[in-house]
């Protein structure tokens, strides 16, 4: 008899990864450098929504979810917008059309100080818009046994929502935190969350914060 199939699987913590994408002071930060050509007039005018549902929601969900994950035992993991070069001749044509260049080892690569990798977590640099793309990170994944990926950042509908597919097209079991990710308006949140909903489960950061607590633990597991 075969197996029934579903993403609708609760997550093993010594089998996931939480990763956050772009979360980073070149695009999270009003003082970020993808914003360097606004006036605050002009900030507030485009991106008022978008700092608003950051600062107020979608961090502070972020930094709850990676205190329940570290103590949980899953693996807490970033992906960041950074060449590999100071002058970005690395970078996708997306990104060189787009005008995106977060020099290597720069302050606009760093993530955001309010949740900073600790210990040895992973940062993973990219210069295209999915991460599965753009890097190894599948190769990494693999190494470290992760089957189920938790994902949040920015921006919902563009590198967010792109993880999401790719992540599903390589055989991942992904949760997408819906209140723990943003982009510039409420419409575009919520048509990304429609048009992505058969690639994951899509749950609250408080829903998930509660199957992890009832999720058993791996004894074997040294991160756990």
């Amino acid at each position: 008899m075969s197996q029934s199939l579903s993403r609708d699987i609760p997550v093993v913590p010594d089998e996931t990864a939480l990763l956050y994408i772009d979360v980073q002071n070149y695009c999270c930060r009003r003082d970020g450098g993808e914003f360097s050509h606004h006036t605050e007039t002009t900030l507030e005018m485009e991106c008022g929504y978008y700092f608003r549902q950051l600062e107020g929601s979608a961090v502070p969900n972020m930094q709850y979810l990676q205190r329940v994950c570290r103590d949980a035992g899953v693996e807490v993991m970033y992906t960041v917008i950074e060449s590999l070069t100071r002058d970005g001749r690395d970078r996708s044509l997306d990104y060189k059309i787009t005008g995106f260049n977060v020099p290597r080892g720069s302050w606009d690569g760093q993530v955001l100080e309010a949740i900073a990798p600790a210990g040895d977590e992973i940062v993973i640099p990219k210069t295209a818009s999915s991460v599965f793309n753009a890097t190894n990170i599948e190769y990494v994944l693999r190494n470290l046994g992760v089957r189920f990926l938790i994902l949040c950042g920015v921006l919902t509908d563009q590198c967010v929502e792109s993880a999401v597919r790719d992540a599903c097209d390589r055989g991942f079991l992904v949760t997408l935190v819906t209140d723990a990710c943003t982009t510039y308006t409420l419409e575009r949140h919520e048509a990304s969350l429609r048009a992505i909903k058969g690639y994951c489960r899509q749950r609250r950061t408080g829903e998930l914060v509660a199957e992890l607590a009832g999720a058993p633990r791996n004894a074997a597991n040294p991160h756990a």
